[in-house]
Formats: structure tokens, sequence, C-alpha cells
């Protein structure tokens, strides 16, 4: 009923400003278009001038530019309405019934795609709390790789394996959000296991020798090796090594094969589980 009403309250407000131009006669007809024709100019050489300064403040901005698009869109769309706002209300127009009307097909356009809308206010929060950026490594909830794409609906990861995974925004805002990129280091953490008849000490000294060589090993923080729990059949040790966030991956795949050249050079042996069996008479 709403819609109806304001429908016909648009249609006669149109036709009395019709109705006005015609009874002002020719002269004021076109006086009255001529202006409104001077004003829609001057709104769009002011529309242009202002998405010009919103596309160089976005440029300049840190906002992620997956949202430019976006932001650029909405501003267009809201000064496209405002011109016809004003266009309309120098022909006499009542522009109130069309923002009425505006109001209720939006409402009833929001009830019909909730979803999306969870999902766009997912986006927004995403841009306002910016927890992440294209190119981090992230784990969200279940799913974790490189941001690829930040959308106003989803956001993808690419996976070290090279699959891709879509999330929605409204998962993401609510989900925890563990970003291994943030830090431009990071600590690459592994457990070796080696004999009980190879000294503690030897076998420290043989692995921080063995990382301090590898390039991508930082020197600061220190390489650090320690005893960490005695097994069944060997000694464990922690080994906690830092590098840059970008040879994240290249230091944890090199870590055992450095440590089984290592043992080999210097005849630690790796045991492995044994059993034990008896057999009676």
């Amino acid at each position: 009923m709403s819609t109806s009403i304001d429908t016909e309250a648009i249609g006669e407000s149109i036709t009395e400003s019709w109705q006005t131009l015609i009874k002002s006669g020719w002269d004021g007809a076109i006086k009255t278009i001529f202006f409104s024709m001077l004003l829609l100019i001057l709104c769009l050489v002011v529309k242009r001038i202002v998405m010009a300064m919103v596309d160089r403040t976005l440029a300049k901005s840190k906002i992620e530019p997956s949202f430019h698009k976006f932001i650029h869109s909405a501003a267009k769309i809201i000064l496209w309405f405002i011109i016809f706002t004003v266009v309309a209300e120098s022909l006499g127009i009542n522009a109130t019934s069309f923002l009425a009307l505006a109001s209720i097909a939006g409402l009833a356009l929001s009830l019909s795609v909730q979803d999306t809308l969870a999902n766009l206010a997912g986006g927004l929060s995403i841009l306002a709390t910016h927890p992440f950026k294209v190119g981090d490594y992230v784990v969200i909830g279940s799913a974790q790789g490189y941001v690829r794409e930040i959308g106003m609906v989803h956001t993808k990861l690419t996976t070290y394996d090279k699959r891709v995974i879509i999330l929605p925004n409204s998962v993401v805002a609510d989900a925890e959000v563990d970003n291994h990129s943030t830090e431009s280091i990071r600590r690459v953490a592994r457990t070796i296991t080696a004999s009980y008849e190879d000294p503690v000490d030897k076998v420290k000294a043989v692995l921080l020798a063995e990382f301090a060589a590898h390039p991508c090993v930082l020197a600061e923080p220190a390489p650090y090796v320690r005893v960490s729990d005695f097994g069944d059949s060997a000694i464990e040790y922690a080994v906690r090594l830092w590098c840059k966030n970008e040879d994240y991956w290249t230091v944890h795949d090199d870590v055992m094969d450095m440590v089984k050249t290592a043992f080999d050079r210097e005849n630690i042996s790796i045991p492995y589980p044994q059993m034990e069996v008896r057999i009676k008479d």
C-alpha cells in the first residue's frame, strides 16, 4: 500500500509540475527547462570533479586496492541520485516522494539479498579492520593460503599446492584470522631425534654449525637447539630457526636435508623404533 501511495504522489507531483509549466506559458516553460539543463550540466561538471578527487584520494590511501572499484561505484551512485533530486526539484517535482519510494525499494531489496548484504558487511568490516592484504599468508578457520583477492563479497586464497579457496566475507569477518605475514621475520620450528649414544653437546654443536651456514637462516635471533624430550629409542631436540618471511618455506623444507647431511658426516645416528622379540622353547 505504501508503494502505491508513493507512486501516486510521484505521479501527482509530475502532473502538477507539468501543469505549472503549461500555465507559465511557453516563455516560462522554456526558461525553466533551460535553467534545469544548465543546472544539470553544472551538476555533471561537479560530479566529474568529485569523482576525480575520490580516485586521487583512493590512489594515495592505504585502502586495499580490491575495494577501490566498490567505493568508486558507490560514490557514483550517490552523486547520480543527488543530481536527479536537484534537477527534479528545479522542475518543480517534489523529490520527497522519490526518496520515500527509494527507501521502500531498498528495504524490499535488502530482504531478498540478506546473504549478499551479510557478505557485503563483512567486506566493509575487513576494509575497516584491515586484518590482511593481498599476498599475505593467512589461516582463516580451517582454510589457509596466500590472499589472492579481497572482494566485496568473497575473499580468495591460493594454497601452497596452487588450489583456490573462496570464502564468503561474512565467514571471514567472524572467523579467527592468523596472519603469518605481518612481521618481517618468521620462526621455523622442527623436532630432531638422535641416538642416546651420541653426546648431547656434539649433536647441538653440529646442528648449530650446519644452520649457521645456511644463507637464509638469520644470525639474530640466533638459532636454538635444546633437548626437548627423552623418547623410547631416541633423544628429541627442539630446533628453532629464524628467517625472513619470504624464506620461510625454503628454510622449513631444508632443515631435514641439512640434519641428515650433517649427521652422516659426523657419524651421528638417527635411531628408529625397534622391537625385541624373544621365543621360548
